[in-house]
């Protein structure tokens, strides 16, 4: 009688990571890199993250502390600091739509896209146009 045992590899056993682990790997060496790709040498100790993980970090940041949902950032600029954004919320939401009434926000975050503060920079109904067509 033929012996019909299978022999598998197991990465655990191998010591060879399974290939989510390499791509785990691959991803925390390019946490480094800013969204040119280059590495910041100033982060040594934590690096910064780049432009999308900024973004939508401070959404969910500013959502969890004021309870509104941020609907688009509008402006972000990277400062001495940090980074400074400004953040669409809905504030009420009416019917119909057009009714409801959003908000701009300033969003202020550190090298590392921790929020800092926040201030609410105006109020207004959505659809409804700023003095001066801005």
């Amino acid at each position: 009688m033929a012996n019909t045992t299978r022999k598998t590899t197991d990465s655990k056993s191998s010591g060879e990571k399974p290939p989510e682990a390499k791509t785990a790997e691959k991803r925390d060496a390019d946490a480094g890199q800013d969204d040119t790709g280059q590495h910041d040498s100033a982060g040594a100790d934590k690096p910064k993250p780049g432009l999308r993980t900024v973004l939508g970090g401070a959404r969910e940041q500013l959502a969890e502390l004021t309870g509104m949902t941020p609907e688009s950032v509008s402006s972000f600029e990277r400062t001495e600091d940090g980074w400074l954004l400004e953040v669409e919320v809905l504030e009420l939401s009416r019917v119909p739509d057009t009714m409801s009434l959003l908000a701009s926000y300033e969003v202020q975050l550190d090298a590392q896209g921790e929020l800092t503060g926040y201030r609410r920079l105006r109020r207004y109904e959505r659809g409804r146009a700023e003095p001066g067509g801005h």
